[in-house]
């Protein structure tokens, strides 16, 4: 009895769960390195409209992407309650640009559900699934597709 409480603890994983508009997203846990309040960044010329430009993180270089716009959702100007959620991409640390930080989530693979059919290609390719907790529907979001270099890499 003991070794199947000990495997089912061994095979949760725990992912950070943020807010974008009325929608809930999460991140995985171990791609997280910091979470830090909102600063203006400055701007870049001929980046992407989802690039919202780079801020000084102690010393380096970070770029900041506007998540909402990058996932072609309506992108609301920074407040008091935006966050940077500092991921790490591969080789490539960036900041993404969420409303606010709701929850540390716990699940097992089995509360995972795959992206349904009928979502398009585009949300397919950057949701990875689906997390039902506490009636709430929390989309996974597949962080090596958020960058178009990363995407290419993925496929």
């Amino acid at each position: 009895m003991a070794e199947t409480v000990q495997q089912s603890t061994f095979d949760n994983r725990e992912f950070i769960a943020f807010c974008i508009g009325e929608q809930e997203f999460c991140v995985d846990i171990m791609s997280v390195r910091e979470i830090r309040g909102w600063s203006p960044a400055t701007p870049l010329p001929q980046t992407p409209d989802y690039m919202r430009g780079v801020i000084n993180l102690r010393g380096a270089v970070l770029p900041i992407m506007d998540l909402a716009s990058r996932l072609g959702l309506q992108s609301n100007e920074p407040s008091e309650r935006s966050v940077i959620i500092v991921v790490r991409m591969g080789e490539r640390t960036i900041g993404l640009l969420v409303d606010a930080v709701s929850d540390i989530l716990s699940v097992t693979q089995e509360m995972i559900q795959a992206t349904p059919d009928v979502a398009c290609d585009k949300v397919k390719s950057f949701v990875r699934g689906l997390i039902t907790v506490e009636g709430r529907m929390i989309s996974e979001i597949a962080n090596e597709r958020l960058l178009p270099e990363l995407e290419a890499l993925a496929a």
